[in-house]
């Protein structure tokens, strides 16, 4: 399948019948496929005026307790700040696909990575986290759907897989998992109407007292560094005995992974980290890393800014550099070898 549409098969099959989102390029055949199947098994698709309108749909749906999504490409995103920030503020569970393009601004429609920063810093305003996925084929994109959604309902807030416009639009075998949707119990939260059986549900981001906000969101930041010492996911590549551990994700590893064979058969030792979550990051296979390598490197579709992550759990032990490249332009396994040469002076 196409990955925009492997993307959007996998939602449905995890049990998210409601969509809400507005055309992009480059992940409008999200959209697309959702516009055509949802109406088939009685979900609910539904083009908004707005980005800003769509996810404003997701507060809602999420609201009664359903599984909802929406999907964009960097600009839209941007667009979904505030209502990703509702979201999270109101502790709703939702999932959020951004098939990244090049930017700032309009930009270009070429593959990008340049939205890490907004990913896991500022996906919205104030104190708060999403959960944050990075696929790197349509098997793994397929896979962390379903991951996204049990994991945004265990903890009651957004998740987002962050991919890119070349695994949105590349084609690949894929296998959908046989797993039954157990959706987590939302009936003490959810508005569902009470029948005059309860108490009023109230979901609600506002909070006027500052003491009684800041008691709020320090229950949250409790929850969210359960979840670092519980959820950060890594995958490890020929890193026992490598003297350079170069770290990327998503699509950037392929290339990455390419480099390291071709490396590997020259005698050099290296080897890759490629991080499966980007929120929360896996600080702690870096870190155990950097007590045997000597030194790091880092791949990605951008001036640079998940190497601020690597730095900060390397902690100054060992030297860490970059190579990217930006503006939909996508790094070569050539270059990325030759960066490898360079660093290692070809060291077996």
């Amino acid at each position: 399948m196409k990955g925009n549409e492997a993307l959007a098969e996998a939602a449905i099959q995890a049990g998210c019948h409601h969509f809400f989102g507005y055309p992009i390029t480059p992940q409008t055949e999200v959209a697309a496929y959702m516009a055509k199947r949802l109406p088939k098994i009685g979900g609910t698709y539904l083009q908004a005026e707005s980005e800003v309108a769509a996810i404003n749909m997701v507060l809602g749906a999420a609201s009664a307790g359903i599984r909802a999504m929406t999907s964009s490409s960097s600009p839209g995103i941007s667009l979904k700040a505030e209502g990703i920030s509702y979201i999270a503020g109101s502790d709703l569970p939702c999932l959020i696909i951004n098939v990244q393009r090049g930017g700032p601004g309009l930009g270009g429609i070429q593959p990008s990575q340049s939205d890490y920063w907004q990913a896991t810093r500022a996906p919205g305003h104030g104190d708060l986290h999403a959960l944050v996925f990075a696929p790197s084929s349509i098997q793994e994109m397929v896979d962390m759907v379903f991951d996204a959604f049990d994991l945004a309902d265990q903890y009651r807030m957004p998740s987002m897989i962050l991919a890119d416009g070349m695994l949105g639009q590349m084609m690949e075998p894929v296998v959908f998992p046989e797993k039954s949707v157990n959706p987590v119990d939302k009936s003490s939260w959810a508005l569902t109407g009470h029948q005059g059986k309860r108490a009023h549900h109230i979901v609600n981001s506002l909070y006027l007292q500052p003491d009684e906000l800041e008691k709020n969101v320090k229950e949250r930041f409790e929850r969210y560094e359960l979840i670092k010492s519980k959820e950060a996911r890594a995958e490890e590549y020929l890193v026992e005995d490598a003297q350079l551990v170069v770290v990327a994700y998503g699509a950037t590893s392929r290339i990455v992974r390419s480099a390291i064979n071709t490396a590997r058969g020259k005698g050099i030792k290296v080897g890759m980290i490629r991080p499966l979550t980007l929120w929360p990051y896996p600080s702690s296979v870096i870190a155990k890393a950097a007590e045997t390598a000597q030194a790091f490197l880092t791949v990605e579709m951008s001036m640079g800014q998940m190497v601020d992550d690597v730095r900060l759990a390397v902690n100054g032990k060992k030297p860490v550099a970059f190579f990217g490249h930006t503006g939909g332009v996508i790094p070569t396994p050539a270059e990325v070898l030759a960066e490898i040469e360079k660093m290692t002076g070809g060291d077996r």
